[in-house]
């Protein structure tokens, strides 16, 4: 079975550079709408069968275009859902650098717990339950290998990722996943294989037969040391997409 872990497009908190968690009415801006037609474009083509989502809105905008050409009903599900930052939701990111957890966030994310929030471990059980459980739900139902497309957060896929990769989640950092970018993990029998990793190309026609070799990390952050934040973008990044700011490979 495959699941095409696609994050959600540029939002109107990534560009003002808040911590939105679970806050409602944060929609896509104008670019983000792009992406989102542009994922659709990718993917149309592709044998999707199935569409499972964060119920967050950025996500549900993300997959209408591709739900409306592939013709299918997309499915909500709250494991899916964006890490509950607690006291830290809406917050500025600047205004989060000194606290203390931020350290902790970076350097021992399993042991990372967000006030009046959920660990990071939590996020981590959960979206992947979702994602193997819809997986092994779909191939059973099917009774063939299915293509999937579970559309949700940035360190929710990165969770899932470091999951396929046999990383330790307080690696889990160490993966970028940039808004509307696609991440592949195929799962076996004996072991998941991650496919391909923060996707922004073109050519996914290959998909169709046989997996892909992993493709090279297409996002590099301005200052390492800064590390990314919670939610997925890179704090000394000024963009909102850590980088692929410009309309680049049909993203």
């Amino acid at each position: 079975m495959t699941v095409i872990l696609l994050r959600h497009g540029v939002s109107t908190s990534n560009t003002a550079r808040t911590l939105a968690g679970r806050s409602a009415g944060v929609d896509l801006t104008e670019y983000g709408e792009t992406q989102a037609r542009a994922v659709a474009e990718r993917l149309a083509a592709l044998p999707i069968e199935h569409i499972v989502h964060s119920p967050l809105l950025r996500c549900q905008r993300t997959i209408a275009p591709l739900a409306e050409k592939l013709g299918l009903e997309p499915e909500s599900d709250d494991r899916l859902l964006e890490v509950d930052y607690g006291d830290w939701t809406g917050k500025a990111i600047a205004d989060l650098l000194t606290e203390p957890l931020w350290k902790v966030v970076q350097r021992h994310a399993s042991g990372a717990v967000f006030p009046s929030g959920e660990g990071l471990a939590q996020v981590q059980a959960r979206a992947v339950a979702a994602v193997r459980e819809h997986d092994r739900r779909f191939a059973e139902k099917a009774g063939h290998d299915v293509l999937w497309v579970a559309c949700t957060h940035g360190d929710v896929i990165k969770s899932v990722l470091a999951d396929a990769l046999g990383l330790h989640l307080d690696g889990f950092q160490r993966i970028v996943v940039e808004p509307a970018s696609i991440s592949i993990v195929r799962y076996t029998p004996t072991a998941p294989y991650v496919v391909r990793l923060n996707d922004t190309g073109a050519d996914l026609s290959g998909l169709a037969s046989k997996p892909q070799r992993p493709a090279a990390d297409s996002g590099t952050p301005a200052d390492p040391e800064a590390g990314p934040v919670p939610g997925g973008e890179f704090g000394a990044t000024p963009s909102a997409d850590n980088g692929n700011a410009e309309l680049r490979d049909s993203l």
